[in-house]
């Protein structure tokens, strides 16, 4: 019987040290990331409002980075969710567990209602690094870490655009994290690593450098527990969540012939993008209940110049072809597949 007694008393001190560790190493884990958040200065800067870099920033807004598509109400009954008019800009479409989310994430109000109380450095910052005004770690959803690598001057242009829309009254609840994201939310984000934008006629550099502003790959690579699946880059099949429910899978948009888009053509690939421009016959409208739809936002990406679609295409060839067979499919899942 003391054997035994003894031999539970061990167990227990065992088990005892052992979630002691473990509280121990969370807490200090906790405050080290929160009193330790990212230290990205806020840069004292003023951005001129110049006519052509409003121009160019309302070019990159709207229809290469996306920030007024993910940053205004979308009408999913129509293909591809597009911007319903008068909310552009304002915020408050949900991110959350049913679309692939870690907790509740709110798209903020980018207009000058809520922008007024920000200096172009904190804008910068937000954009670039992920840090918001008063410090607090960004989610990721919004790519700063692809923005971070972008031009200096094309920042500038979209935050001088920003500044000049019109200004929609609304407020967003703050993001709810789920944990563990909540705790390594801290350490994503970081100073931005700006480049200068490439030449026009560098054709697949400047490709590159237009691909890495919209985020292509964030959509069309698969991810394992919201992580990129390394090789299979831009290699498609990423689960995709339409907030009625429906999944969709995301293309192959490597060059392999069989299964990408190696078999086509720059004219193919840029008309497949100006077919969804406004006034084009063959442009899907409504959406009925159980018809495909796509989260691709086709109609945005169709008012991009010929001249940079193409370079995307370029760019796009370059890649390593993966064979990866994606079938066009809408789904129903009581969850997203991960």
């Amino acid at each position: 019987m003391n054997a035994v007694r003894s031999m539970k008393m061990k167990i227990i001190k065992v088990v005892v040290a052992l979630v002691f560790v473990v509280f121990a190493g969370l807490a200090f884990g906790y405050v080290y990331v929160v009193k330790f958040r990212p230290n990205v200065a806020v840069e004292d800067l003023k951005v001129e409002l110049t006519p052509e870099r409003i121009e160019r920033g309302k070019y990159l807004a709207n229809e290469v980075a996306g920030c007024i598509y993910c940053h205004s109400t979308r009408d999913w009954s129509k293909f591809s969710g597009p911007v319903t008019p008068g909310t552009e800009g304002k915020g408050g479409d949900l991110f959350d567990r049913k679309l692939g989310f870690p907790g509740e994430f709110y798209a903020p109000n980018i207009t000058p209602h809520n922008l007024k109380s920000w200096s172009d450095g904190e804008i910068f910052r937000a954009v670039t690094a992920g840090v918001s005004k008063d410090g607090r770690p960004l989610f990721p959803s919004m790519p700063y870490t692809n923005y971070g690598q972008l031009d200096r001057e094309d920042i500038y242009a979209i935050i001088a655009y920003l500044r000049t829309i019109p200004s929609v009254e609304s407020s967003v609840p703050a993001a709810k994290l789920e944990f563990p994201m909540s705790f390594f939310v801290h350490l994503i984000p970081r100073k931005g690593e700006l480049q200068q934008r490439p030449a026009v006629t560098d054709k697949v550099a400047y490709g590159k450098y237009l691909t890495t502003m919209a985020s292509c790959s964030e959509c069309h690579t698969q991810t394992k527990r919201g992580t990129p699946v390394e090789g299979m880059e831009f290699g498609g099949g990423k689960y995709l969540s339409i907030p009625d429910g429906t999944t969709v899978v995301s293309a192959n948009i490597t060059p392999d012939k069989k299964t990408g888009i190696g078999a086509w053509s720059e004219e193919m690939f840029v008309e497949r993008f100006r077919a969804f421009g406004d006034g084009q016959t063959n442009a899907p409208e409504a959406v009925k209940q159980g018809d495909f739809n796509s989260t691709m936002p086709w109609k945005v990406y169709a008012k991009m110049s010929r001249e940079d679609l193409a370079a995307i295409y370029a760019y796009l060839q370059t890649l390593k072809p993966i064979n990866n067979p994606v079938q066009k499919t809408t789904v129903k899942f009581s969850s997203s597949p991960k």
